[in-house]
């Protein structure tokens, strides 16, 4: 029997994985009741729809669909705010390899997810996701918009 925090984790795994194999249209499904905001609150985008097409707006994709990125999710903390929310703290690591690209990494930094418990179920969900920057590589085989060097 998996715990809350198992199946909080496996929904923050799902994340990296969908994003790595380039499926934008899975992370909207994935976070299809949920806004993406950047670290002050500021949303981004909102809803199914709106988050798979801000992945496809931002991220390149290769021949074969992917980023051909390595996501790595790191020192998660989970924080109950009550009984049907927790607050996920997690460090992240984005490693790439392109044909211009020897494997390298190229953005750290954090994300702060919050959970909401559905229908009083054992099962959780997206509500927000806040990305926050750390340290910056070269991008510029990753995104299709310019990051702030840290």
């Amino acid at each position: 029997m998996l715990t809350d925090g198992d199946v909080i984790r496996n929904l923050l795994g799902t994340y990296c994985r969908l994003v790595d194999a380039g499926d934008f249209a899975g992370i909207g499904r994935l976070m299809a009741d949920a806004r993406v905001c950047d670290e002050s609150g500021t949303v981004l985008a909102s809803g199914s729809e709106q988050i798979a097409g801000l992945y496809r707006s931002i991220t390149r994709r290769y021949d074969d669909g992917t980023p051909l990125t390595q996501h790595v999710l790191t020192n998660t903390i989970l924080e109950p705010v009550d009984d049907e929310r927790v607050v996920a703290r997690s460090s992240y690591l984005v490693l790439q390899a392109t044909p211009d690209l020897p494997l390298q990494p190229i953005i750290t930094g954090s994300y702060v997810d919050t959970f909401v418990r559905t229908n009083g179920a054992d099962r959780w969900r997206f509500e927000e996701r806040r990305f926050g920057l750390g340290r910056t590589g070269d991008v510029t085989q990753h995104l299709t918009i310019p990051l702030e060097q840290r």
